[in-house]
């Protein structure tokens, strides 16, 4: 199948599909719309930016659209699950824009917000429900949901919902749903976590796998930069005001960073705004509402919002700080390259962050090339050197009671005294002069109390 025509599609979905402009499916659109139409059960894996909203949403909408029947109050006839408010919404939005022509209401339920109009909502009666799993279970335990007359189950993102630690949510979910149903399943890893839940849900699925681990990189220009902390944000200045920087997405590793970010960006003059967990709801969708108009240049976010945001258009997504989890660089990088096009991804990284670019490029497959203007520092052990203490570590003696400990009791012995009772290696000193050298420190190792206390044995000298 090379083109949407050619699917077994009712007549208002081609014609929707048509208005967008849209010809030729995406690899995982093309191989889990045909079987998810004849309501097979379907185990899409590919990666973010795919296409994989309409690989289950026009599917639900051609079913729901050839009957063509009213929605009954507070039983959707199909539920959507998705990890953040973000990719909610977007699914939202993408079931109204497949579903222009149709007579078909679909709601969001998400926290963060008021839910007097969602239950409303849900009382008018939705054929679609578009949720998040807390939201969902509140209102179910409110009697405001009743999924007994659910035909169609999807589950999007279900990694990220894995490591969002929603598992237990989802197991008294789909405890509630009806036996004779539809599932769509789709991830964008499948770890064994995610293989028994989808074990426990599917029923004689369709797999599709189009995302080998090195495919979704390869439109990306990617390089990394060799930066200390303290020089990040002056070389982020450097790089934005390029002329050929165009909509940014920059990603930090906390939600302090972003607003930190944000606001010097903002005081340098460029267009920011940040974006993270602790925003309400309205806020954060302003923010993407301000970006996705290009309103602001660059959007700062942390790692909740990495699968939430699907606008094309960004040409740099700037890593400010490396993630902690590999699997989230994929995740990031893959809001630029969308939908076939190339895409410029920076990373930024200190000497404190060699070992999560060491995972990084063991997940992608291959190493990231170096910006030859912020070169690699030279450190023993290897390209990626030891990034922590030990003998790969510049000074590693001082941290084990080396040099700083000898200079400074040089020191005490030049002036006649010791003027602290705990050396620099945190051995027990005395408090004579003569004690003060070398010779007269004890070997033995021992842990620096909050503060400074008179040993018990210790006698007054006369």
């Amino acid at each position: 199948m090379t083109t949407f025509e050619e699917l077994n599609l009712i007549p208002p979905v081609q014609r929707a599909l048509a208005d967008e402009n849209y010809k030729n499916p995406t690899p995982i659109q093309a191989q889990t719309i045909p079987p998810a139409i004849a309501g097979k059960d379907v185990l899409g894996c590919a990666q973010t930016g795919t296409g994989k909203t309409a690989s289950f949403a026009l599917p639900i909408l051609n079913m729901l659209g050839k009957r063509n029947r009213k929605a009954t109050p507070n039983r959707p006839s199909a539920l959507i699950l998705a990890p953040t408010r973000e990719l909610a919404i977007q699914i939202g939005d993408s079931c109204s824009k497949y579903g222009r022509h149709l007579r078909l209401r679909h709601a969001l339920i998400y926290g963060g917000v008021g839910q007097r109009q969602q239950v409303r909502s849900l009382k008018r009666g939705v054929h679609i429900l578009v949720a998040t799993p807390g939201r969902l279970l509140d209102l179910m335990n409110q009697g405001h949901i009743e999924l007994d007359q659910l035909e169609v189950f999807v589950l999007d993102e279900a990694d990220r919902m894995m490591d969002m630690g929603f598992l237990p949510d989802l197991k008294r979910i789909i405890k509630q749903l009806p036996e004779q149903r539809q599932s769509l399943f789709f991830s964008a890893t499948l770890s064994p976590k995610i293989t028994e839940l989808s074990n426990s849900l599917l029923r004689d699925p369709i797999n599709v796998n189009v995302t080998p681990e090195t495919t979704s990189v390869e439109k990306i220009a990617q390089q990394v930069l060799f930066v200390e902390k303290r020089d990040k944000l002056k070389t982020l200045q450097k790089i934005l005001a390029g002329e050929n920087v165009g909509q940014t997405l920059v990603f930090t590793k906390t939600k302090r960073q972003a607003n930190s970010v944000a606001e010097e960006l903002m005081d340098d003059g460029i267009r920011a705004t940040a974006i993270h967990g602790n925003k309400s709801q309205n806020a954060r969708q302003k923010a993407l509402d301000a970006f996705r108009r290009k309103r602001v240049d660059v959007l700062v976010a942390t790692d909740v919002a990495a699968r939430g945001i699907d606008i094309t258009g960004i040409t740099h997504v700037i890593n400010f700080d490396l993630p902690m989890e590999a699997e989230n660089y994929v995740h990031r990088i893959g809001r630029t390259g969308r939908a076939g096009a190339e895409g410029i991804a920076l990373t930024f990284c200190s000497g404190q962050e060699f070992r999560e670019l060491r995972g990084i490029e063991r997940l992608i497959g291959q190493e990231i090339p170096v910006d030859p203007d912020f070169p690699r520092p030279e450190r023993r052990g290897g390209r990626h050197g030891s990034g922590g203490g030990g003998k790969g570590r510049p000074g590693g003696s001082r941290r084990h009671g080396g040099n700083r400990s000898s200079s400074s009791n040089e020191k005490s012995s030049q002036n006649g005294k010791s003027k602290r009772r705990y050396s620099s290696d945190r051995s027990v000193s005395t408090t004579s002069s003569s004690e003060g050298s070398p010779s007269g420190v004890k070997k033995k190792r021992r842990s620096k109390p909050k503060f400074p206390r008179r040993r018990r044995d210790a006698k007054p000298t006369s």
